[in-house]
């Protein structure tokens, strides 16, 4: 039957450390002990190093001409092996890694050194003996030393190591959940934001929405959809003469025969023909001007035209100049843009108008804001799921470890902090 005790990640280091410290203690400790043994052995070293370079240079202000090659050789060979010792680091904390690498680190430099030893001091024999001497039996020590943590290392640490990775899993465990609290207050934070603007964003269109629905504005969005069918009506009915003008423009290019004012007018009549129409004069005399000088070029044959086409376009023609077809559709689009200048210019709709730029301007930047804090929710519930991932891998582990540690089963809950025995 299964116990299961509520414990946090700071109870179960607490715990594990109990359980573990008859076994993790005495081992950390020789560990110590034997890096500071080492330590004082590269010191030692170090002050034979020390000693070679100060009776080489000795020897060489001497300038005694059976020493000097000598001399100078070893004083450049101690400065190297003094540079080598001294940037061997030291590791602030023992760790199996730690250790680890400072052994590879040393062994490198030891091993460069023995062969130097094995090159250059027979050269430099028989001179220097007594200094070369307690140079090789400083060098010996720290090599012997060096070889007794190796072992140590390879043969009692390695047995410590799990259990040394598992209490710096549960440091960055706590680590990690101190920064899941924080990550899920960032998102409490964000969420309130996001309400509060898209609330904001509700009221301001439907602000918008309240005024666009006043009678006045109803009024005006009534008169816009007759303006529109006016201008379907007004295309309809010049229909028949859109390929004529273009046709008649293109010969004006060539030939000339309309004023600068036509020639413009011309063009709106093909681009835009309701507000042609309804920027003309009473009568609408410059189209009528256009359309007897474009009667004339089809009479003259200078504007070719298929016979149905050109019988249309003079239909059309005889039907505004003679018969003044236009009169009425002229007369009531003019007065229906008329009304809408009139009433655009009504104080109540200027007021209704400013009121709507200046909401739909606040509702663009309210918009801005809300982009920018999904985007921040977005990156906030990435590192929030990645983080939340790192914590059960890192529980998980700290279960298996614990398992493989003690032989018995024991794993921290993924969802409620808990150990289970």
């Amino acid at each position: 039957m299964s116990e299961t005790l509520k414990l946090s990640p700071r109870e179960v280091k607490d715990w594990l450390e109990k359980e573990t410290e008859s076994i993790f203690l005495p081992v950390h400790a020789r560990a110590q002990k034997l890096l500071e043994e080492m330590e004082k052995a590269l010191k030692d070293v170090e002050g034979a190093c020390k000693v070679l370079l100060e009776a080489s240079r000795r020897e060489i202000e001497r300038r005694n001409m059976k020493v000097y090659k000598r001399a100078r050789g070893l004083n450049k060979l101690a400065r190297l092996f003094l540079e080598r010792i001294q940037q061997i680091n030291i590791p602030e904390n023992v760790t199996y890694d730690s250790l680890h690498n400072f052994l590879q680190e040393t062994q490198k430099a030891f091993t460069v050194t023995d062969i130097d030893i094995k090159n250059w001091f027979p050269r430099i024999s028989p001179f220097f003996i007594l200094d070369r001497r307690k140079f090789s039996t400083s060098f010996e020590k720290a090599k012997e030393k060096l070889r007794v943590l190796q072992d140590f290392l390879t043969k009692k640490y390695i047995k410590i190591k799990t259990l040394e990775e598992t209490f710096h899993l549960i440091d960055n465990l706590l680590t990690l959940e101190r920064k899941q609290i924080a990550l899920e207050a960032k998102k409490r934070k964000i969420d309130a934001e996001k309400t509060s603007i898209e609330n904001q964003i509700a009221e301001k269109q439907q602000n918008i929405t309240s005024l666009k629905n006043k009678k006045i504005f109803t009024r005006l969005n009534q008169i816009d959809l007759e303006i529109e069918k006016l201008r379907f009506e007004v295309k309809h009915t010049l229909r028949h003469l859109q390929k004529p003008f273009i046709k008649f423009r293109s010969l004006t290019f060539r030939e000339g025969g309309l004023t600068p004012k036509e020639l413009q007018k011309l063009d709106q009549y093909i681009q835009s023909p309701f507000e042609a129409l309804v920027t003309e004069e009473n009568e609408y005399p410059i189209l009528r001007q256009i359309l007897q000088k474009l009667n004339v070029s089809m009479t003259q044959n200078k504007l070719k035209l298929k016979n149905d086409k050109k019988r249309k376009a003079e239909r059309a023609i005889n039907n505004i100049i003679n018969n003044n077809s236009l009169s009425l559709l002229y007369q009531k689009s003019k007065n229906t843009l008329t009304l809408k200048q009139q009433l655009l210019k009504s104080p109540e709709i200027v007021k209704i108008q400013e009121t709507i730029t200046r909401l739909q301007e606040e509702l663009k930047e309210l918009e801005r804001k809300r982009n920018q804090i999904k985007s921040e929710e977005t990156t906030t519930k990435q590192i929030l799921n990645e983080t939340l991932k790192t914590i059960y891998n890192y529980k998980n582990k700290i279960s298996k470890n614990v398992s493989e540690l003690l032989g018995i089963k024991k794993s921290i809950s993924n969802n409620s902090k808990q150990l289970r025995t």
